[in-house]
């Protein structure tokens, strides 16, 4: 009994478990260990942006001396709160200005391993980098990758226009503020990764739906060039983005966007704005339609994404890129309404679409108009875009893998999201288990487990070497002449000329309003497309 005693005494004597820490350059973090990862939480790369720094460009977090706690997630930036139960929501704990900050997974003993950075989507509105479902724990360790998940400003906090914000720029420009986030984010991985066992001349940008759109922002912007070095681009949409002075594609300028909203909200000048409770101007701001882009300012965004890929101006990087197959079934807000009838539907796209109709019509027949409404919007914004960067991709002599996801399983064919949107994401990262409380429950079993293991071997494979590679899985053979890609249904299954026909038809659609120079591209297509006239050198 006494030896119990004892014993019992040392063990609560005993002290704990040192938690791991990093040195890096910025100061010395402490952060938590989980089955053979470090995983360090809400570490600030810039400043808090509130009161004179709300919409500036973001300054460098101030070095620290002593430990850091990086042991709990910062909180999310700034958005609207979700109202209304849906497959996307999880509800958030705090929002704050002060959020930008980023998390690090790294396996034990890491040295010079791939960097793998997540951009999470939310349309440019919601969305932070501690969402349960881009838990990088397992495809730090399976992949034996460091994986780092950011903040960025959303809405309107991020993407404000104004001229008074222009004046105040020593470049003569705003706007773009969560842009530059990012790429403030991935400066500081520049300086610091390796401390955490990350090689920062092996950086892979990644992300799905408007952190894919930030991927191509970054492949764009000459401020981000050579801080990566590959790219993932999950449903990215190459859309019209409106111009900082000037109206252009049937868009205000940014800066007129801009004063606009400063009057809906009811501010008198900047000063106002500024003074403004966070929470309450991008709730008042969203209500009142303000809608959040990139801008094309010269000098972070140069030019139309469209036209930097003509030009080769993006940046020569490996490219991985995708759709889902069923993009539009959790996104019937893009869907124009259906007409009445068969002959209504062809007679409308044969008025919009002229010559073009007839291709059209063969790809999205008036036989099932629900479908092919699905289809035409789903091409025109993803299907299209991702083309597209495989195609420039290699036109610059860079290597493209191009996907088709086209997996379902029973829970999303209930409510029919059969490959909805973002339903590839629980399985790049692993997280089946951790999806948002509404999200249809993925099935644990060896189908669903295999395919995971493989996409995630895909995927951590092109950020290790460029070529996605999966061990007793099909090559995925780069794009090239042979258009190949790969689809992900139940397995993989690789292919080649993903859906003739349908990238040429929506370039063809894009080329003539571009040339037209006073509609923008992509939101309005099928039954909401203007007329499209023939323009020399489009087809």
């Amino acid at each position: 009994m006494k030896r119990l005693i004892v014993l019992i005494a040392l063990l609560f004597a005993a002290p704990a478990l040192a938690q791991p820490r990093a040195t890096a350059p910025a100061g010395t973090v402490e952060g938590v260990e989980q089955g053979g990862l470090r995983i360090f939480r809400g570490i600030p790369y810039a400043q808090a942006p509130v009161g004179p720094l709300r919409w500036k460009p973001p300054v460098v977090a101030a070095d620290w001396q002593g430990v850091r706690k990086a042991t709990a997630f910062g909180p999310a930036c700034v958005q609207p709160r979700n109202r209304n139960a849906g497959i996307y929501t999880n509800p958030l704990d705090t929002v704050s200005e002060d959020c930008l900050t980023l998390n690090i997974w790294a396996p034990e003993g890491a040295k010079d391993l791939p960097v793998f950075v997540w951009i999470h989507g939310g349309a440019l509105v919601a969305g932070y980098s501690h969402e349960t479902m881009y838990d990088g724990a397992r495809m730090a360790q399976r992949g034996n990758m460091i994986v780092v998940s950011i903040n960025y400003r959303l809405g309107i906090l991020g993407y404000l226009a104004h001229p008074e914000l222009s004046a105040e720029s020593p470049d003569g420009v705003s706007g773009n503020y969560g842009l530059l986030d990012q790429i403030a984010a991935l400066k500081w991985v520049q300086r610091n990764i390796a401390a955490f066992g990350g090689d920062a001349g092996n950086v892979t940008i990644a992300g799905e739906s408007a952190g894919a759109l930030s991927v191509m922002y970054l492949m764009a912007s000459p401020q981000a060039r050579g801080l990566f070095h590959k790219a993932v681009a999950q449903s990215a949409y190459m859309i019209t983005t409106p111009e900082l002075k000037r109206g252009a594609y049937g868009l205000p300028s940014a800066e007129a966007a801009g004063s606009q909203i400063m009057t809906a909200v009811g501010a008198a000048d900047l000063a106002a704005l500024r003074a403004m409770d966070a929470e309450k101007l991008t709730v008042d701001a969203a209500t009142k339609g303000y809608g959040p882009w990139g801008n094309v300012d010269g000098k972070i965004l140069t030019r139309q994404l469209v036209t930097t890929w003509d030009h080769g101006e993006q940046a020569r990087v490996p490219v991985l890129a995708g759709f889902n197959s069923g993009e539009i079934r959790s996104l019937p807000v893009l869907l124009p309404p259906a007409p009445a009838s068969a002959e209504a539907y062809e007679a409308a796209i044969r008025a919009r679409y002229g010559d073009l109709a007839e291709h059209f019509l063969r790809l999205y027949p008036s036989s099932n108009i629900k479908e092919s409404l699905l289809a035409t919007t789903r091409d025109a914004l993803y299907g299209w875009t991702a083309t597209r960067l495989a195609i420039g991709q290699t036109a610059t002599g860079q290597s493209a893998y191009l996907y088709l996801f086209d997996h379902g399983y029973p829970a999303a064919a209930e409510y029919g999201l059969h490959a909805f949107h973002a339903a590839e994401i629980p399985y790049v990262f692993g997280t089946a288990g951790r999806t948002p409380p509404y999200w249809p429950k993925v099935p644990d079993d060896v189908t669903n487990r295999r395919l995971s293991d493989a996409m995630l071997s895909y995927w951590a494979s092109f950020a290790r070497s460029g070529t996605p590679i999966a061990d007793g899985q099909p090559a995925w053979e780069a794009y090239g002449k042979a258009a190949n890609y790969m689809a992900f249904a139940g397995k993989p299954q690789p292919g080649s000329r993903l859906m003739p026909g349908m990238f040429a038809l929506h370039e063809a659609a894009v080329c003539r309003r571009r040339a037209a120079g006073d509609q923008p591209w992509n939101w309005n297509t099928g039954v909401a497309s203007p007329v499209l006239n023939k323009a020399t050198g489009c087809r």
